[in-house]
């Protein structure tokens, strides 16, 4: 199924997911209730126009600098790629537009939570006086340096971000996020478990606030489509050796196992197959939903399955060419579309604000997105800097859809597919 999913801007994420309801071939969330629940009451609606400040019309001067902390190495380094084409590929669209805001992009290292790679690079990035940074994509490196950044008065705004943790995060209002709660990711990969015959299910776990959290949320799911967890295996990130988790789990004998995991896959699917589990009865995440043609024997996972938020790249018509002709190396394309309109967002707060500081931008990104109930709807940066010289509010939709941002950072509108593994070890999109 697709999931297309909307939370009020100001409930928490916790109960919105546990208000879900199938319709059909796809669960809406709506307000944080079921689709025959009456709508919420006036102090808990999306704030209203009123909210908004106003925008001053007029040419603007200014030049953003701005950093990335994205995995070029570590458990998530095979997103890297893709997140980074994504800010490249809308600087260029920016700068490309010529309307008076010139961005300056520096790219880092977040590397994993095995290091403190990410807390070097932070450090170097606020060094350079940068605005905002973009990342990272892990859950646990944001948790290591969110407080170094947002301390610093800088915005940080992650593509790839899922963990719940951050919603009611002590921010001062400067972590934001394109990503969905794993609260939604969870619900979506627990129910499809379920929706496949599969009665009985274990997990092989990340233990981090990425791993545990989805983990959760997956069993809450799957548990209450009438399934049972029969076996939760944890490991550490830096863990080489899986054999512990695999006969842990294997011996409950489980339906399906459902792998909450980095590029731990690489090595935990060949030994679980080994062993003899079945291939096709596994389950990927976003952490680990990526193209094994190269690491796997064909055919080892045909029919397994995985989520991965955002929409179907092949609807976003030039959009990956594009991103392809920024690395031409790009196979996977995960968080490319969050990345891109991170970046977006970002800019478009700068130019509503005129201002490039870290504190402005922030104060204008919920408005820019829709968040405070009015404004043109545009999809690029050209219609929108346009409008927003004319003084008037704008809404921005991008390539991860429709962006509009609640009162703690979180987007309020996700879509998560899912994807299915073919004989040759790539993934295509089914729901």
């Amino acid at each position: 199924m697709s999931v297309f999913a909307k939370a009020s801007a100001s409930r928490s994420v916790r109960a919105v997911v546990t208000g879900v309801a199938l319709v059909g071939v796809s669960a809406l969330l709506l307000t944080g209730c079921s689709s025959n629940t009456a709508e919420p009451a006036a102090s808990e609606a999306p704030a209203a126009s009123g909210d908004a400040q106003a925008i001053t019309a007029g040419d603007r001067d200014l030049t953003l600098k701005i950093g990335t902390i994205l995995p070029q190495s570590g458990a998530l380094a095979f997103l890297g790629p893709p997140e980074e084409a994504g800010v490249a590929l809308a600087v260029k669209d920016i700068n490309d537009a010529n309307l008076g805001l010139t961005v300056e992009a520096i790219f880092r290292d977040s590397g994993d939570t095995t290091t403190d790679t990410a807390t070097g690079s932070v450090t170097d990035l606020l060094s350079q006086k940068v605005s905002a940074i973009i990342g990272a994509a892990s859950s646990g490196v944001s948790k290591t340096v969110i407080d170094q950044i947002t301390g610093a008065g800088v915005v940080q705004f992650s593509p790839a971000n899922t963990s719940a943790d951050f919603t009611k995060y002590a921010d001062k209002d400067l972590y934001w996020r394109t990503a969905p709660s794993d609260l939604l990711q969870g619900e979506v990969l627990g129910t499809q478990i379920a929706d496949d015959g599969n009665s009985t299910l274990g997990l092989i776990v990340l233990n981090d606030s990425y791993g545990t959290g989805l983990a959760e949320s997956t069993t809450t799911a799957f548990e209450a489509a009438g399934g049972e967890v029969v076996a939760t295996s944890l490991f550490n990130e830096g863990d080489s050796n899986f054999a512990a988790q695999i006969s842990e789990v294997t011996a409950a004998n489980p339906d399906a196992i459902a792998l909450i995991t980095f590029d731990q896959a690489k090595v935990i699917t060949p030994a679980l197959v080994g062993s003899g589990y079945p291939g096709g009865n596994l389950y990927f995440v976003d952490g680990n939903l990526s193209d094994y043609s190269k690491d796997f024997d064909a055919g080892i996972i045909t029919g397994a399955k995985g989520t991965l938020p955002g929409l179907d790249v092949g609807t976003l018509g030039d959009f990956t060419d594009r991103l392809k002709e920024i690395d031409p190396t790009l196979t996977d394309f995960s968080y490319a579309a969050e990345s891109y309109d991170a970046v977006m967002l970002v800019a478009l707060a700068a130019y509503a604000a005129n201002d490039v500081s870290g504190e402005a931008i922030s104060k204008h990104l919920r408005q820019v997105s829709g968040g405070t109930g009015d404004g043109t709807t545009v999809s690029d940066f050209t219609a929108a800097a346009k409008a927003l010289a004319a003084g008037d509010q704008v809404n921005y939709d991008g390539f991860s859809g429709p962006v509009t941002f609640d009162e703690n950072g979180d987007p309020t509108e996700a879509t998560i597919g899912v994807y299915e593994y073919l004989e040759d070890n790539t993934y295509k999109r089914i729901n």
